[in-house]
């Protein structure tokens, strides 16, 4: 991934509060030179600097028949950015861009399929957003009907051992340009604009 100096984030709780924030990734893997893509929810568990995402495919996905090297990327939030936003806009001959947050994750793929293991995913995944949206299902081990689903599913663990995180936010820019920007973001009121607006203000020089 391409990442000037100015927009590298080193701080992994900024990853924590990515996949807080939205779980959902692209997974990406490399078959006969062709690469593979399959967009998954995924639990994400972090250790000091061990890093560990699980979910899994359908069992009819090519990809659930991969395994080694694999690259994950969390999609943080993003907003397009106008130059007419900026207070030296003209002065400085600025030009339309786009501010987002980002991590690749890559690592290790290994994959699973039996019962005990895809239960206590299948589980964790449905509560985590079951409660998200206010809704009350679960997976009941003991009911035939639902074990019988977990053959339609391949689980895989991907044991990162690089993380790579990128967070464009206007940092190459004057503080009064990154002031003029978030307050623009907030005043679009849409989640995505706001979060933008959020994480650059977390960054503003004292």
């Amino acid at each position: 991934m391409y990442r000037p100096a100015a927009f590298a984030e080193a701080d992994l709780g900024a990853l924590d509060a990515l996949l807080a924030g939205d779980n959902f990734i692209t997974l990406t893997t490399v078959h006969d030179g062709t690469p593979v893509v399959s967009h998954l929810p995924v639990l994400y568990r972090r250790d000091g600097e061990r890093v560990e995402l699980r979910g899994h495919w359908a069992r009819p996905n090519p990809q659930a028949r991969h395994s080694g090297r694999a690259l994950a990327i969390v999609h943080g939030p993003h907003a397009y950015v106008s130059p007419g936003w900026y207070p030296d806009k003209e002065a400085a001959a600025r030009v339309p861009t786009w501010n987002y947050a980002v991590a690749h994750l890559e690592g290790e793929l290994q994959t699973f399929d039996d019962e005990p293991s895809l239960a206590a995913l299948v589980d964790e995944l449905s509560n985590q957003h079951e409660a998200a949206v206010g809704s009350d299902w679960r997976f009941e081990p003991e009911r035939d009907d639902h074990r019988s689903q977990l053959r339609g599913i391949v689980g895989f663990r991907l044991a990162v051992d690089r993380v790579t995180l990128k967070f464009k936010l206007s940092q190459n820019h004057p503080k009064a340009n990154r002031v003029a920007v978030a307050d623009r973001l907030d005043a679009l009121d849409t989640d995505s604009n706001r979060a933008v607006a959020a994480l650059m203000r977390a960054r503003f020089a004292p």
